[in-house]
């Protein structure tokens, strides 16, 4: 009994002394419990890696001012709609577009080429698509995007952001803001790093930037490139029918980065004008111009396509050529 006894009162000391130490022993190190981001996955659509991811720094939703330098709309807020609590946009071109339905998908497809090695020299494509337009419905099913990215053969990755869901609208969204475009780079060479797991950051920020607009696609690319904060980044643009405003900016950019990236400018008869006016201010400023798609896109190019008589809906896939995003990638300069 007095054994029994004696080896109670050592323990409940030694348990004591152990309590007592902890106040002033370092404490033993914490292993984690949160478990390791799983790799994200693709799903194959007609032989093309493709993904939906939601991104913080989407284009929408967007709780702001549109800019005053914008041409039309600029200096007012954005949401100026307010029916019993439930807030839209109404904008010049008439009716209006509810944050709930139309402003309030944060998506992003990402695509790329089984065959894309994010080890190897490459391009990251972003693409603005136009109105009246979704993800997948649009820029995968119907334009057929990430097969023309695919198809060039260049090693790139598509990002295409959600703009105004299936709307007459062209609003930049949160690609209005001071830098906005250097952080949706940075959140996708993030998100990219997921899908591949001998990849990391670093190896898709160094990766140049080609920035792809149709239609009303040139209102966040225009914005990208004056105040998106990634001016290094960007190797070249492309717009499919897309000059519609914001001639200054795109003008600014080509003559502040001459020599460093090139231009392509192709258009139907809805754009000529724009395209036109854009062109003789370049050549007045002693910028020089090309007409049609040279073999080879470097540095300095400056290129007008005049495409004739196509039907503005079907530029994407039928303009000068078939498949004008693949004709143009192809002539990328690696």
């Amino acid at each position: 009994m007095r054994s029994t006894r004696l080896r109670a009162f050592l323990g409940a000391a030694g348990l004591a002394l152990a309590l007592t130490g902890c106040a002033t022993a370092p404490s033993p190190p914490q292993m984690s419990t949160t478990a390791p981001a799983a790799p994200a996955q693709f799903s194959d659509i007609g032989g093309v890696d493709v993904a939906y991811v939601e991104f913080r720094n989407s284009a929408f939703p967007y709780h702001g001012d549109i800019p005053a330098s914008q041409e039309g709309d600029g200096g007012r807020p954005f949401l100026n709609v307010d029916e019993n609590g439930r807030l839209g946009h109404k904008s010049s071109r008439g009716g209006v577009h509810w944050q709930d339905e139309t402003y309030n998908d944060r998506h992003v497809l990402v695509a790329a080429s089984p065959n894309f090695d994010p080890k190897a020299p490459g391009v990251i494509v972003v693409y603005f698509h136009g109105n009246n337009a979704t993800l997948a419905r649009d820029v995968v099913a119907r334009q057929e995007t990430p097969r023309q990215v695919a198809a060039s053969r260049l090693n790139a990755v598509l990002i295409a952001p959600q703009m105004a869901v299936d709307a007459r609208d062209s609003s930049a969204g949160n690609f209005w803001r001071e830098g906005a475009f250097a952080a949706f780079l940075d959140e996708a060479e993030n998100k990219l790093a997921r899908f591949y797991p001998n990849a990391s950051h670093a190896d898709f920020a160094r990766y140049p930037v080609v920035i792809v607009a149709y239609s009303g696609g040139y209102l966040p690319a225009a914005y990208s490139l004056a105040h998106g904060g990634a001016r290094d980044r960007v190797k070249g643009v492309v717009l499919l029918d897309a000059l519609y405003g914001e001639t200054d900016k795109f003008a600014r950019w080509i003559e502040q980065e001459r020599g460093r990236a090139f231009f392509v400018s192709a258009y139907a008869s809805s754009s000529k004008a724009e395209n036109a006016a854009l062109r003789e201010r370049l050549e007045r400023d002693g910028v020089p111009t090309v007409t049609g798609v040279p073999d080879s896109l470097g540095p300095g190019t400056v290129a007008f396509v005049d495409s004739g008589d196509v039907a503005h809906e079907d530029f994407v896939t039928h303009a000068w050529t078939s498949d004008p995003i693949t004709d143009v990638l192809t002539r990328v300069s690696r």
